[in-house]
């Protein structure tokens, strides 16, 4: 294990925050609690390194529900539960993204502000700080 720590170190935990915010499984909390365990990076470094990861991540799910939306536009959706979410994205708007940390319905959130064309650096703005606040928490924790 210390060798790749060694080897991967804050590369690793980028990929693996990368990965954790796009609609495949991964286990940046793992990899940074491992990585925050064996202290050989400054907490404000794995900091901003598992943000900029998962943040980039949930920005690629952003750009996906903003390409969806260019074939398939909200207007055509005419299911009521279809308009319900959509008018509770619309009426909480970018906020919202603080919770893309959330397993499960983080990366639907993201791609769902894309799609709705949600202000691309309101968004940015929000799922940035709904990710930092995770990461220091897990990393205050330990």
């Amino acid at each position: 294990m210390e060798a790749l720590i060694e080897t991967y170190g804050l590369w690793g935990l980028f990929a693996s925050a990368f990965i954790s915010s796009t609609i495949l499984p991964g286990g940046s909390e793992a990899v940074l609690a491992t990585l925050a365990l064996h202290d050989h990076h400054s907490m404000s470094s794995m900091l901003i390194t598992a943000t900029a990861g998962n943040t980039l991540g949930g920005m690629s799910s952003w750009l996906i529900g903003y390409l969806i939306a260019k074939r398939w536009p909200a207007q055509k959706l005419e299911k009521p539960e279809h308009q319900r979410a959509l008018g509770w994205l619309h009426q909480h708007g970018s906020p919202i993204l603080l919770l893309s940390w959330l397993p499960v319905v983080g990366d639907p959130l993201c791609m769902a502000a894309g799609w709705l064309r949600i202000n691309v650096w309101l968004s940015l703005a929000m799922i940035a700080a709904g990710k930092t606040a995770r990461y220091a928490i897990i990393l205050i924790v330990l």
